[in-house]
């Protein structure tokens, strides 16, 4: 067969292009589908089914992106950065929010810390991060010690941290749970013990298969 002049031969994507490629499928898949498919395992598996109440935490629904909360981890990169499915590292986390972290403020971050602990094996699934809008003398001396594991995430200059609804740290700080896509998911307060919140985690790590 005679090649026309017209025709234009094809070309093959180079090995980088192709994995970019796949990570951009596999990303629009994760945006598109993947609270469909949280939504599907809620509901057969009835974790977190609002009438059965079989969560401790509060569900935040839909869950909200941690890009709104503008915030900087201890490297000074964007906390987003470091979630969804191109990072084959990424970890769920307990954020601990706060505004002058009190005496409940102290409370939160000893349940995180123990309660990441408590999960054994699966401990490393999970890391730890605090937003502190002050924190009194006595705690920043302690804090190496006591807390040496929790990052201190900070604000981006000029930028408006926006909380998903019913969480105000200022006004009652509260332990948030970030997926690793980096969607806030649930949230508890003092109200909650470490047991309660040590039962959800245990639950989800169980049924999930990333992070």
């Amino acid at each position: 067969m005679t090649r026309s002049a017209t025709d234009t031969p094809e070309i093959e994507p180079t090995p980088e292009q192709t994995r970019r490629g796949r990570r951009m499928a596999l990303l629009l898949f994760a945006v598109g589908f993947g609270p469909m498919i949280f939504a599907t395992v809620m509901y057969y598996t009835g974790w977190l089914n609002p009438n059965d109440h079989s969560n401790n935490g509060v569900l935040i629904n839909p869950p909200v992106s941690v890009t709104g909360f503008n915030l900087l981890g201890a490297n000074n990169r964007p906390l987003e950065e470091r979630f969804g499915p191109e990072h084959e590292d990424a970890r769920w986390m307990l954020l601990v929010s706060a505004g002058t972290c009190d005496s409940d403020c102290e409370q939160l971050l000893y349940l995180a810390r123990q309660v990441n602990i408590a999960l054994g094996k699966n401990a490393s699934r999970m890391s730890r991060a605090a937003w502190l809008e002050a924190v009194p003398e006595s705690l920043e001396q302690r804090w190496p010690a006591e807390y040496t594991a929790m990052e201190r995430l900070s604000q981006k200059d000029n930028a408006r941290t926006v909380w998903p609804e019913g969480v105000d740290p200022r006004k009652e700080p509260r332990i948030l749970l970030v997926d690793p896509f980096g969607n806030v998911m649930m949230h508890y307060g003092k109200e909650h013990t470490g047991k309660q919140i040590l039962g959800d985690l245990k639950h989800l790590l169980r049924l999930s298969q990333i992070g």
